[in-house]
């Protein structure tokens, strides 16, 4: 047999393969559990604690107070927050409320080519998350124009303040009840917690990439 024979041999019989039809099985949708509010919350708080993640409960009219007296406690000079988030007001608020506050709020209203000095002296920053996920123990933020993503980045500290009836048993029912098809941000933020890495001598060090503290506040009705 001619190498040309069995060239045409070998191509006849790939051609007459991807002809036939592949029996692709439909997928199951993934497995999650069915928890209810408490048990959410509880998962998540296991999941994100595992990660050093600091979480706080609180009642949902006490959370600005909680925020103000953790940052006494911790010294902070400066907290870098969104004026038109969802958090602003609230915050405008207490600050106000409390002329004595030596934690001096300030607002992120500049764009960072005029910001950046500023951006790397605050000693946290605080920002809303748009839910959670409790099978995986992660929130979800949303950045806008109103809380930019270098706010959870930058800071050395992250305090995110998390709703507890936006805590999903899974992502897909997160995506699903929030109607993510319906539109979603250029960046969609996963966080479990602190940044962290191995990568120097396979020893694990914090703050590399982005905070070194995560706190996140859950505000129960």
């Amino acid at each position: 047999m001619s190498s040309q024979t069995a060239r045409n041999i070998i191509f006849s019989r790939l051609l007459a393969a991807g002809t036939e039809k592949a029996v692709v099985p439909d997928a199951r949708p993934p497995e999650s559990p069915s928890l209810n509010r408490e048990e959410k919350v509880a998962r998540l708080i296991a999941m994100m604690e595992a990660m050093r993640t600091e979480v706080l409960v609180v009642d949902a009219d006490s959370w600005a107070d909680t925020l103000k007296a953790m940052a006494l406690e911790r010294g902070w000079k400066r907290l870098l927050y969104g004026p038109g988030s969802s958090l602003g007001p609230a915050m405008e608020t207490a600050w106000k409320d409390d002329g004595a506050m030596p934690t001096k709020l300030m607002p992120y209203t500049a764009p960072v080519e005029t910001f950046k000095a500023d951006l790397f002296e605050v000693d946290a920053g605080i920002t809303s998350v748009r839910g959670a996920v409790a099978d995986t123990g992660a929130i979800v933020l949303w950045p806008d124009e109103h809380e930019p993503r270098l706010m959870s980045l930058v800071p050395p500290v992250h305090v995110a303040v998390l709703d507890a009836d936006t805590i999903y048993n899974s992502l897909a029912e997160m995506m699903q009840a929030q109607a993510w098809a319906k539109g979603m941000p250029t960046n969609a933020l996963l966080i479990s917690g602190p940044s962290k890495t191995a990568d120097i001598e396979f020893t694990l060090v914090f703050g590399v990439h982005g905070p070194k503290e995560l706190v996140v506040i859950i505000r129960k009705a």
